[in-house]
């Protein structure tokens, strides 16, 4: 059963209950057995709303909070000098690896892996770092024009 047929089948039973309880007390009390129903039916629709409103509010949140972090609000001074240290650390030893296996070639495919990789860290942290410029003078203004 699901957490919705639980939910309906609750209420199918204290429906139940009340329409017993109205044929074993009277027409007299139907109208306080409608409204203690509809009361409870009325606490459910208000739990229900403020489940789906608090989750709502909490997606809205993680978004904004998601949205407001650039990558270079995130982005630490260890993060980005000690990816460019680490990768020239290991450039070393796969250096040693490519130019033993495949000579020249070798070497020239292992460097291109590190810049590769290490240009893909840049734009990460930088996303806009080979878009052209936006504002300002172009390259062909000169500063000495009035």
């Amino acid at each position: 059963m699901t957490g919705m047929d639980a939910r309906d089948t609750e209420i199918k039973k204290e429906l139940d209950a009340t329409l017993q309880a109205r044929r074993e007390l009277g027409e007299e009390y139907e109208s306080a057995l409608v409204d203690s129903f509809l009361e409870k039916v009325d606490q459910r629709i208000d739990g229900a709303v403020e489940r789906r409103l608090r989750r709502q509010l909490a997606e809205q949140q993680m978004v904004a909070a998601r949205g407001s972090r650039s990558p270079k609000t995130t982005d630490s001074f260890g993060e980005r000098y000690g990816f460019g240290i680490v990768s020239l650390v290991l450039a070393i030893p796969l250096s040693g690896i490519g130019a033993g296996v495949a000579d020249l070639s070798g070497l020239l495919v292992t460097w291109a892996g590190i810049v590769g990789v290490n240009v893909v860290q840049a734009v990460r942290t930088n996303p806009g770092l080979f878009q052209g410029r936006r504002h300002g003078k172009s390259s062909r203004d000169s500063d000495w024009e009035d």
